[in-house]
């Protein structure tokens, strides 16, 4: 259950979060790469704050695990990712592009079961089949 109401407080700071991004985006008249990188840079040092001595932990780790990191987290979704979801809350309404974009757990499963070997469940096909839905409705003006 705890892993669960972190997904949910995870969900609930995305989702309050990309509001004043979009706000700020706006208002300021910044470009989407300006306000990737303000969201990036306030974000590592909060990370670092509550990483602290935990940090040790880079010494010891496999290095192809601190690779798939580092380009999974940093390069794809904390670069290419953030930027494109930038430019999406620049260029449209916020209803439009949140349910669009979160629509990564779709391409996670498909990572897991392309990429990791891992199966799919009818309630698996379920899940991802009610999430379409729900972006096509959101999605549909």
């Amino acid at each position: 259950m705890k892993a669960q109401l972190l997904a949910v407080a995870t969900a609930a700071a995305w989702g309050f979060g990309g509001y004043f991004e979009k706000k700020g985006l706006i208002s300021g008249g910044l470009a989407p790469q300006v306000g990737a990188t303000l969201r990036t840079l306030v974000a590592l040092v909060v990370l670092a704050a509550v990483s602290g001595p935990a940090l040790r932990q880079l010494t010891t780790a496999k290095p192809g695990a601190l690779l798939a990191i580092a380009i999974g987290g940093g390069v794809v979704a904390g670069g290419i990712g953030i930027l494109c979801f930038y430019a999406a809350l620049r260029a449209a309404p916020i209803q439009q592009v949140m349910p669009i974009a979160f629509t990564s757990p779709l391409f996670g499963v498909a990572a897991a079961v392309l990429i990791g070997g891992q199966k799919l469940t009818l309630r698996d096909l379920c899940g991802v089949a009610l999430t379409l839905a729900g972006v096509a409705i959101l999605g549909s003006r």
